[in-house]
């Protein structure tokens, strides 16, 4: 008993700076909403609430963990980076999710992209070529307890054909062209948000829309992300 009240305080004092911690991570994630998603434009609800429940920070490597709300995006090693808070936002609400759909998201890096679509549907299937950065993502999602999101490390160029259809499709690198194994893995009425251009240029992101087979795209923003790195990408001529 003696040691145990002899332990008591330095346990409080230990809580009371956890409880003191997630309350900054808490007021700076509502500030980066506030600032940055709901004050350029976003208004999509679910959207939004994802981003207030998902805490960014933990997918950030611990020596940059102090800039993980900032309006950028921030290296996660191996050359990728996890994306600007804006360009999350944006690039989810374009894709209209509905709580049932499949998503399927090309590009895991540091896995908040797919913690953030798992906010809001019912299954993510993210690929992610390099194995650190896949066995990372799935290691931060199961301890925070996302059951519904499913790894896998392999080329996300040919998709996840298993699975398919998907409602949804999300490419958070940038190939040089749409690759045909998306498109036919999309079902019918889904989008797709994929970046595309080549690299070292300002790309376009663009949605693209199947109906009744045939598909539509718009353009949304200019952008500039990591390049897609598969064998099978065409080299430009």
């Amino acid at each position: 008993m003696t040691r145990l009240r002899l332990l008591t305080p330095s346990l409080l004092a230990a809580y009371s700076l956890t409880v003191a911690l997630e309350s900054g991570w808490i007021r700076e994630r509502e500030e980066m909403v506030a600032n940055q998603v709901e004050a350029r434009g976003v208004v999509d609800p679910k959207v939004i609430a994802a981003m207030r429940r998902v805490p960014r920070h933990l997918f950030v490597p611990p020596e940059l963990r102090a800039f993980s709300y900032g309006d950028f995006p921030l290296p996660i090693g191996e050359g990728q980076t996890i994306s600007q808070p804006y360009m999350v936002a944006v690039m989810t609400e374009a894709l209209s999710l509905r709580p049932g759909d499949k998503v399927l998201e090309i590009g895991t890096g540091s896995g908040y992209q797919a913690a953030v679509l798992a906010e809001m549907v019912d299954q993510v299937y993210t690929i992610e070529i390099l194995p650190s950065l896949a066995a990372r993502a799935d290691s931060i999602l199961k301890e925070l307890d996302y059951s519904n999101i499913a790894v896998k490390t392999g080329d996300g160029y040919v998709g996840w054909d298993e699975y398919a259809p998907f409602d949804a499709i999300i490419v958070t690198c940038a190939p040089p062209y749409v690759p045909e194994p998306l498109i036919e893995q999309l079902a019918d009425s889904g989008r797709m948000v994929v970046p595309v251009g080549e690299e070292g240029e300002v790309q376009t992101l663009i949605l693209m829309e199947k109906i009744e087979g045939e598909i539509l795209q718009s353009p949304l923003l200019p952008c500039i992300f990591v390049p897609m790195r598969s064998r099978r990408i065409t080299p430009k001529r």
